[in-house]
């Protein structure tokens, strides 16, 4: 979708209905210069030990300290713990799905990915991981839907001009060849799947039957309890509500050898893994400045909004549907002009492309926008009034009914994606300093991404050969 997993949320909100949800509160957040990370250096540390081993009330030590618990940090951790003995630390300002994970719609979708890019195969085995992790917990007798919010619920791709249909028809082609199962829907096809939908005779559509979504909350609930099961083994601590201050420098090869919070200093043998979204870049900045390096991560806040409606009934919508213009909107550093897009206010463009979801619940999930104004999180409602319109373009219905109707039922979604000018995440060793890690910039497809994402960081760590190419995402491009 729109928001995929990966922005920053503002404050969450529990319904009757047990999941978590948005209101437009703003929520506290890093401030855009970061006091996640300062550029402090500390002294050098005692020796540190393997395993999670106190070595006074404010100091502890693990092999692998991770901060952020999004779901790019917690997935890390898991794999950490599962292919190795390694003890893990995961610290953050605030706790999971309080960022940018839990703000998306959630879909693991193959329709708008494009074979043969430099994200293609990461692209791919993060799905068939997602794919093998649903399979594993019906071996074990449990439900992915109830465990992970995982639903099969098939993508569709909404072409409407002769040069979209065009474009979805070569699409389909080449996702086939690419080893996917997909189908290029004629109107009457697209029609039958999504009656909903308004379809004339210049619709089509690219058609993906296998392609899923989840429900972060649950998939990080899920994630979190797993990694928690190491905990009485001494291999596994959370730091949550402790912001990092700095990092702690120090020895002869000037090796990061851990991180110090509001609250105590956590060592790292191993390694130190950075996965904070959209505040990488400035977090990095801060960091090497005083270091005489020369590290720019150009990771910039993309703003996005999400409209979510409860107990919706008035709009069935089958798949997981998304407009051919996103695809554009997606890849776009400032898009000119199409279907949802608008300037307006001093030059700031707004782009708006019709995604619409289900989500585990049966909530309607409709996006969704793009934009860069900092990090700005306020809630913008003339931005809501674009996505309801952008939608009433696509399903008539919606343009019988006003939203400020259903302001009692609905709920908005506002955040960050850490969005890269390539459109490459960053993953990797930072040169000069090898054992601290970057694992950022995933715009819109953290939670796509995630695991393929955590086992690439995981092989790097351990040394081994790495299943996808990882030279595509070094951190060595910006060097």
């Amino acid at each position: 979708m729109a928001l995929a997993s990966t922005f920053y949320l503002n404050t969450l909100h529990t319904h009757n209905n047990d999941t978590l949800s948005l209101r437009t509160t703003r929520y506290p957040g890093f401030a855009s210069n970061s006091s996640l990370i300062g550029s402090k250096l500390l002294p050098r540390s005692s020796a540190v030990k393997s395993r999670i081993r106190p070595i006074s009330a404010s100091h502890e030590a693990f092999d692998v300290v991770v901060i952020g618990a999004g779901i790019i940090g917690l997935s890390i951790a898991r794999q950490l713990l599962i292919e190795s003995d390694l003890s893990v630390a995961v610290v953050d300002k605030a706790v999971p799905c309080s960022g940018a994970t839990g703000a998306g719609q959630g879909y693991l979708w193959m329709v708008h990915k494009t074979p043969g890019s430099e994200k293609w195969d990461l692209n791919m085995r993060s799905y068939k991981l997602w794919n093998m992790l649903a399979e594993s917990l019906q071996k074990q007798g449990l439900n992915p839907l109830e465990e992970l919010g995982w639903k099969k619920t098939g993508s569709i791709l909404v072409g409407r001009t002769h040069s979209e249909t065009d474009m979805l028809k070569k699409r389909t082609k080449h996702l086939i060849e690419a080893g996917l199962k997909a189908e290029y829907l004629c109107s009457s096809d697209l029609f039958n799947k999504e009656p909903a939908l308004l379809v004339d005779e210049d619709s089509g559509a690219a058609f993906l039957p296998d392609d899923c979504q989840l429900d972060a909350h649950r998939t990080v609930a899920y994630i979190e309890k797993a990694n928690k099961n190491f905990t009485s083994k001494g291999r596994y601590a959370e730091f949550y509500n402790e912001p990092v201050k700095c990092l702690i420098r120090g020895g002869s090869n000037g090796e990061v050898e851990g991180v110090e919070t509001t609250k105590k200093r956590l060592y790292s043998k191993k390694a130190i893994i950075v996965a904070t979204g959209s505040w990488t870049g400035s977090v990095m900045h801060d960091l090497v400045r005083n270091w005489g390096m020369q590290l720019n991560i150009p990771i910039r806040p993309r703003k996005g909004h999400l409209l979510v409606l409860e107990n919706f009934n008035s709009l069935p919508v089958n798949h997981g549907l998304m407009e051919a213009g996103y695809v554009d909107h997606q890849t776009a550093p400032s898009p000119p002009m199409v279907s949802g897009l608008e300037r307006y206010d001093h030059g700031r463009t707004l782009s708006v492309s019709m995604t619409a979801t289900v989500d585990a619940v049966g909530n309607i999930l409709l996006g969704s926008s793009r934009e860069f104004v900092g990090f700005s999180t306020d809630l913008d409602e003339s931005i809501v009034n674009h996505i309801w319109k952008r939608a009433g373009d696509f399903f008539p219905t919606l343009k019988t009914l006003s939203l400020s109707d259903l302001s009692a039922s609905r709920n908005v979604r506002v955040g960050l994606r850490p969005y890269m000018p390539d459109g490459k995440p960053v993953i990797g060793p930072v040169p000069g300093l090898s054992n601290l890690y970057l694992a950022a910039g995933h715009e819109g497809e953290g939670l796509a991404l995630a695991l393929g994402t955590a086992e690439l960081v995981t092989d790097m760590v351990l040394g081994r050969p790495t299943k996808v190419d990882d030279g595509p995402f070094s951190v060595h491009r910006f060097c």
